[in-house]
């Protein structure tokens, strides 16, 4: 059986487990404002089954970020406020980044590889610019989230960028606002909107990352 067969069963099971999520009650708990007003009941549940529950959050995170299903932000932020804030980060790093995985090998094998055969010359220059810089450019996109999480998988899996290395950027480029969002969480109390997390000196805080993580393409740049 050939990779790309492979990869599409596995992206179709993951689609109907999608649509389960989306189409049934357990989508709704994702909206901000249920989460908040049924907290009491997700502590409860946690407490009482803690290994399902993180089970649970890590698939459910997974989903989410393979198929670019809205409510990511909120996860983080009820997994603060269920497991902590250390834990919770993990387990976000955990299910982000493998759900991330799945859409750039699918990416690669269903389309990357024809694209990359097919205009092999044309995408010369890009390819030659990409191995000598890939990790900057994952790492600066990621923390600013110029691009959607979802769309960035998809487009690095068109590329040459090797597994390797887009696992570790997208771990490290997704952590800052992780450990924000699940702090966050942890105190739930304090939040009225989700949009509270999201003040002018955060965001200027991820802008300085990104271009913190770009600057050594910029010296060697400048030095050529």
């Amino acid at each position: 059986m050939s990779k790309r067969i492979i990869v599409l069963s596995l992206v179709l099971i993951l689609l109907m487990l999608a649509a389960t999520v989306h189409f049934t009650h357990l989508g709704s708990y994702m909206n901000f404002e249920d989460f908040k007003n049924n907290s009491a009941l997700f502590r409860d549940y946690v407490k009482s089954n803690y290994f399902l529950a993180v089970l649970y959050y890590i698939g459910l995170y997974f989903v989410v970020a393979a198929f670019s299903i809205p409510g990511a932000f909120v996860l983080s932020i009820a997994g603060g406020f269920l497991f902590g804030a250390a834990a919770a980060t993990i387990y976000v790093l955990a299910g982000a980044t493998s759900g991330a995985i799945l859409a750039f090998i699918a990416s690669k094998y269903l389309l990357g590889d024809y694209l990359q055969k097919r205009y092999k010359k044309e995408l010369l220059y890009f390819n030659k610019e990409m191995s000598e810089n890939e990790k900057y450019y994952i790492l600066m996109l990621r923390f600013i989230s110029v691009l959607p999480f979802f769309l960035l998988n998809i487009l690095a899996g068109l590329t040459k960028l090797d597994l390797k290395t887009f696992i570790w950027t997208t771990a490290i480029g997704i952590l800052p606002s992780t450990l924000i969002y699940t702090y966050a969480g942890h105190n739930l109390s304090g939040i009225e909107e989700p949009t509270d997390l999201l003040s002018v000196k955060i965001l200027t805080g991820f802008v300085l990352l990104g271009l913190f993580s770009i600057l050594p393409v910029i010296l060697n740049k400048f030095k050529k």
